[in-house]
């Protein structure tokens, strides 16, 4: 049986003790189908010629091994680096916090031609946007795309909504129109002053209606090569109304319902002819008690783990397993 290298690029400066990059790649590593993992770091400054000048062939990377565990000095990471070819992969998993630059992405895509990436880096850049939702229209709250002070207004006469930049995450940049008020985070300013505030800026958000029932919490889904490993309820702090732990929200154990089953349906053949394989989509209760999507992430997934031990089942090595059989059989087809 033909046995695979396989190499992590991530960044270990973002990593805390929750993140699942240490159990992919363990449960990776243990895999009959892997002859090895290897794993590079961008927080590595020997990797510089690689993620942010693109002149490189090669990475300073470590193995991965019984000990690979996260350390909050990231010793691991400094420890027993070799020069390595990417050549020299078969399969490379990007492991990268956003926000991620397109030049990288095209680096990867032009100057690694022979190897096999997932998430695919064209399809994590082109999902990246939230306009990428407007592809999704029917299970999704009410949208619009905002390029202008007007098309903001014209919106917002409909009823209360919420503006989200084109490519931030974990909550940054969102606001909250209501009327003749404006919130940004927890800080209110009028609409007249927030328009004040726009001008002569470039204007790029995706309008959502804001849904009243935000309090009922943001349903994070992961799912690796169509099937649906768990979820969990993020709920928001106290007097929020942004659905984010990174900004004092909770997270607990959560089921799976009919409307984000028939979402999964919808959206998993597209993101699989993308090259998306493993990817976390949100969704948000709407003002008739019914589940709708919010949000797509196909870079850095986190949760898995978390989730697997609540339920006590090897979710992670189920993962990896369904990683690796999208891989090989995309291979086998590609030549």
């Amino acid at each position: 049986m033909k046995k695979y290298n396989v190499l992590i690029l991530t960044d270990h400066t973002f990593h805390s003790n929750e993140n699942s990059v240490y159990a992919i790649a363990n449960a990776l590593s243990k895999h009959s189908s892997v002859h090895f993992v290897d794993i590079a770091s961008k927080g590595n400054s020997n990797n510089d010629k690689f993620f942010l000048h693109f002149k490189s062939n090669s990475i300073w990377a470590t193995r991965v091994n019984e000990n690979f565990s996260y350390s909050k000095d990231g010793l691991y990471f400094r420890q027993n680096i070799m020069e390595v070819t990417i050549s020299s992969y078969d399969l490379i998993l990007l492991r990268l916090p956003p926000p991620i630059s397109k030049p990288f992405f095209d680096f990867l895509t032009l100057k690694f031609r022979n190897q096999y990436f997932i998430n695919n880096p064209s399809g994590i850049y082109d999902t990246g946007s939230k306009a990428f939702l407007m592809n999704f229209e029917h299970v999704c709250p009410p949208m619009k795309i905002c390029n202008s002070i007007e098309d903001i207004k014209q919106f917002k006469s409909q009823f209360p909504i919420v503006l989200k930049p084109f490519r931030e995450y974990g909550g940054k940049g969102i606001v909250r129109i209501d009327g003749d008020s404006v919130w940004e985070g927890n800080s209110r300013i009028s609409y007249n002053e927030y328009i004040k505030n726009l001008k002569n800026k470039p204007i790029t958000y995706l309008g959502v209606k804001f849904l009243k029932n935000v309090k009922e919490g943001d349903k994070r889904i992961i799912v690796v090569n169509g099937k649906i490993l768990g979820a969990s309820l993020r709920l928001p702090a106290q007097n929020s109304w942004i659905c984010n732990v990174a900004m004092g929200g909770s997270s607990q154990l959560s089921e799976i319902d009919e409307e984000e089953n028939e979402i999964v349906s919808t959206i998993n053949p597209i993101l699989s002819k993308m090259g998306i394989v493993m990817y976390g989509l949100d969704t948000l209760m709407d003002d008739n008690g019914k589940r709708v999507l919010s949000e797509i992430n196909t870079t850095s997934i986190g949760g898995l783990p978390q989730i697997a031990k609540q339920r006590n089942l090897p979710l992670v090595e189920e993962a990896v397993e369904l990683i690796l059989q999208y891989f090989i059989k995309n291979r086998r087809n590609a030549n």
